[in-house]
């Protein structure tokens, strides 16, 4: 570590962990990535699901108005055998309405000439009382058929006339009931002498005029991820090549034109008319009434929109060389809610996803998921990663479903996934900080081993030196009578300062080993302190400092359980520590006290009269080879060790040390539990 600073160690652990996490994150998203994506299979199959689902109920729907007869149309229908003259109402004629598929507001026949009938109502001239309709319910079946023949109209589907309801129209009949008047005036408009059935045959191939409702977005305006779209088309054809071998195996059925004999009532002037609900078996024959029976065709069902907004479902039928058009108006918003927005919303889809209901390519209404409320589709709003889309089955595939994401949930992994991320990055993060940290310890450790190496050549060659002046001038006579007893004194001076260093020296050897072995005995704090005074007295004074102790009587009698050798080398080094930084104080004296602490212990401290320890530096001056000063600028002698050695034999006997600042000086305490003495128990 000596050839590495902060910032090399810094650099080299951001590439390492650089060099960890990249691939590491790659790995993740790419984890979380293919969770997204199966997560985005598993709700576009929900999608797929709900779009099969809704296709084969509304496919059924439309099969069942396909199968009506030609007769269903009329008010009356021949039930049973034709000859036995039974009849009854048709099933198209109930109100309210019979629907087919959801949202229907009425059922019409159109004739050659556009001439418009309704199953609604009775032929003319007869009297809706034979039928069982009252006058209220036969206002309300009036009302109805012109409001239907009045949106057909406004589309130019039918003929508008003031002659009324023609062929199957009602006309009130003459009755003193007042409820039965109306003013004709009001069924129709102006005759349409243009009419032309032709009209039907471009429904669906282009926008008709008058009020037009369709809405201003087209699909491809949808702002729909293209990455995820591309995939979404490319999972479809995969599926779709999949399944080939069962869509060959159960083909779709064509529609095709299809023939049928119908039988139909001739005059309802006369005989029993049964409600559309009562059995066949309960019908009364009528002798007035003739049944005409023929055979006609009717082509397959077709769906358009039309220019009012409104839904027609309708189909050609051709009876005796004249085609007929039968089919059922229905209400765009009320179907498209109940068809497709109310399942939408009863499914998991609702909450992540949103529905868009196209026709031809244009937006007509979007489902937003969640608690948003319903609007209609805005190019702007309406923008997400496509999810599933597809068209409805004949005749509604001009209809198309495009289910578009709007928030997708992440899968169960993905919450597994994030907080093995989490944990990772805290891993990662609070690994490489410690390293980061252990490794600027360790380089300002090879620091201060280097400023230690450095200070023991300082200290250990400073007293040879001496020793060997002074041994020298001895041995050559060089020294005065009268000098040669102050040269043994600085001979015997340095090599105890030798010896203290060398002593320190081999004491963190064993420390650093973990081989120190302590003989640990209960000394009574008197005794100890007049041993050691003699140990210091002559350091202190030939230091030039004054040396007092001072103990209290309590804590004198008082045992603490130490090794002798390695208080006295705690002491010796908080003496020299003292001796070292208060050499230029104003008062040189040294005081050694001891006393009673609080919890049963024996406080010995030493104080200088000196600067003091900076505020800063006082839990860190008992860290191993630690200085205040660089060695280049330091101004006092030592290595670093001395303090580290006594915080460590301290611990060790079990006791602590610290330091607080006086005014002036710094007094350091070293704290010793009260032991028992010497063949009794230990104090509680």
């Amino acid at each position: 570590m000596k050839d590495f600073d902060p910032a090399r160690l810094k650099r080299l652990l951001a590439i390492f962990f650089l060099a960890l996490a990249i691939p590491t994150g790659f790995l993740i998203w790419q984890t979380y990535s293919q969770l997204k994506w199966e997560a985005f299979h598993q709700y576009r199959g929900m999608a797929e699901e709900l779009t099969s689902r809704i296709d084969a109920n509304l496919t059924e729907r439309v099969n069942t108005a396909e199968a009506r007869s030609f007769a269903d149309y009329a008010f009356l229908v021949v039930s049973g055998d034709p000859s036995a003259n039974f009849v009854q109402r048709s099933p198209l004629s109930e109100l309210p309405v019979t629907r087919d598929l959801p949202g229907v507001i009425g059922y019409f026949q159109v004739g050659t000439e556009g001439e418009f009938s309704t199953p609604l109502l009775p032929q003319s001239h007869s009297e809706p009382a034979s039928f069982g309709i009252d006058a209220v319910e036969y206002a309300q079946r009036l009302q109805l058929s012109r409001q239907i023949q009045e949106i057909l109209g406004d589309n130019q589907l039918v003929q508008r006339s003031t002659a009324g309801l023609s062929e199957g129209r009602s006309i009130l009949p003459a009755s003193p009931a007042a409820s039965y008047e109306a003013d004709e005036s009001q069924v129709g408009a102006k005759q349409d002498k243009a009419y032309s059935q032709a009209i039907f045959d471009r429904l669906g191939s282009e926008q008709k005029d008058g009020d037009e409702q369709f809405p201003e977005e087209r699909v491809d305006e949808l702002k729909l991820n293209p990455a995820l779209q591309k995939k979404s088309e490319v999972a479809e054809k995969r599926r779709q090549q999949g399944q080939a071998g069962e869509l060959s195996a159960a083909p779709v059925p064509a529609r095709t034109r299809r023939k049928e004999q119908a039988a139909v009532p001739e005059s309802e002037s006369a005989g029993t008319v049964a409600a559309a609900n009562e059995p066949v078996a309960n019908l009364a024959p009528s002798a007035d009434l003739h049944i005409s029976t023929f055979e006609s065709e009717i082509d397959p069902m077709e769906f358009s929109l039309l220019g009012s907004g409104h839904f027609v479902l309708f189909r050609k039928v051709w009876r005796d060389g004249q085609r007929y058009i039968q089919g059922m108006l229905i209400g765009q918003e009320s179907f498209l809610q109940q068809a497709f927005g109310q399942q939408f919303q009863d499914t998991g889809l609702a909450a992540m996803s949103k529905l868009t209901v196209a026709y031809q390519g244009e937006v007509l209404h979007t489902y937003g998921g969640g608690s948003e409320p319903d609007y209609t589709g805005s190019s702007r709003a309406l923008s997400g990663t496509l999810l599933y889309r597809n068209r409805l089955s004949a005749p509604l595939n001009s209809l198309e479903l495009i289910y578009s994401i709007n928030n997708l949930p992440p899968g169960p992994g993905a919450t597994v996934l994030a907080w093995v991320t989490l944990v990772l990055a805290i891993v990662f993060a609070g690994g490489f900080y410690t390293v980061y940290r252990l490794g600027l310890s360790q380089i300002r450790l090879a620091r201060q081993q280097q400023d230690f190496v450095s200070a023991v050549s300082h200290e250990l060659k400073t007293p040879l030196t001496s020793i060997r002046m002074y041994g020298e001038m001895l041995r050559e006579g060089w020294a005065d009578p009268a000098k040669q007893q102050q040269y043994y004194e600085y001979i015997h001076d340095e090599s105890e300062r030798l010896t203290r260093l060398i002593s320190n020296v081999l004491q963190l050897a064993k420390i650093s080993r973990n081989e120190p072995q302590y003989d640990l005995k209960p000394v009574t704090v008197g005794e100890l302190m007049s041993r050691i005074e003699s140990k210091i007295a002559g350091q202190v004074q030939g230091a030039g400092f004054q040396l007092v102790f001072e103990t209290d009587p309590g804590a004198g009698n008082a045992n603490i359980n130490i090794d002798e050798d390695c208080f006295s080398q705690i002491v010796i080094n908080l003496i020299d520590n003292a001796i070292k930084f208060s050499r230029d104080a104003a008062t040189k004296r040294i005081e050694i006290a001891s006393r009673i602490g609080k919890g049963n212990t024996v406080v010995i401290s030493v104080r200088d009269f000196g600067p003091g320890v900076p505020r800063d530096q006082m839990k860190r001056i008992f860290q191993l080879f630690y200085r205040s000063e660089s060695e280049l600028t330091r101004e006092t002698v030592g290595t670093g060790i001395g303090l580290a050695i006594v915080h460590q034999l301290s611990q060790a006997m079990g006791g602590k040390v610290d330091v607080i600042n006086k005014q002036p000086g710094a007094e350091f305490r070293v704290v010793f539990p009260v032991a028992a003495p010497p063949g009794m128990g230990s104090l509680d």
